[in-house]
């Protein structure tokens, strides 16, 4: 069920519009409604309040202004699967002088100095 503090994504006739966080959920006069206040993600943020019922505020299709609206929940994508590390240690190669060519670590704090 969506509540307080989720971002949706509002749809207008099938078009994702903007992203929106939900404020609060109060309830209306009428029974099943609720005023919905809704903070607008885009710029200049923009508060409104909209009335809906319990499915709109669940993703349910409703018009508002003889158009198509509905509210999609947006869930966190999971973490990427952490990729397997590779050997942290380097391995010295030797150079055309006669050198390792291992990586030489420089401390940028003793370079402040």
């Amino acid at each position: 069920m969506t509540g307080v503090n989720d971002i949706v994504l509002i749809h207008m006739e099938d078009q994702p519009l903007t992203f929106a966080r939900i404020e609060a959920i109060e309830p209306d006069a009428k029974p099943g409604w609720h005023h919905v206040k809704l903070l607008l993600l885009q710029l200049p943020l923009q508060p409104v309040i909209w009335i809906l019922r319990d499915a709109y505020i669940d993703g349910a299709e409703y018009t508002m202004g003889g158009k198509r609206m509905r509210l999609e929940r947006i869930e966190c994508p999971p973490d990427p699967e952490p990729e397997a590390e590779p050997d942290a240690t380097p391995t010295p190669t030797k150079t055309a002088s006669g050198d390792t060519g291992a990586p030489k670590v420089i401390s940028l704090a003793d370079r402040k100095r």
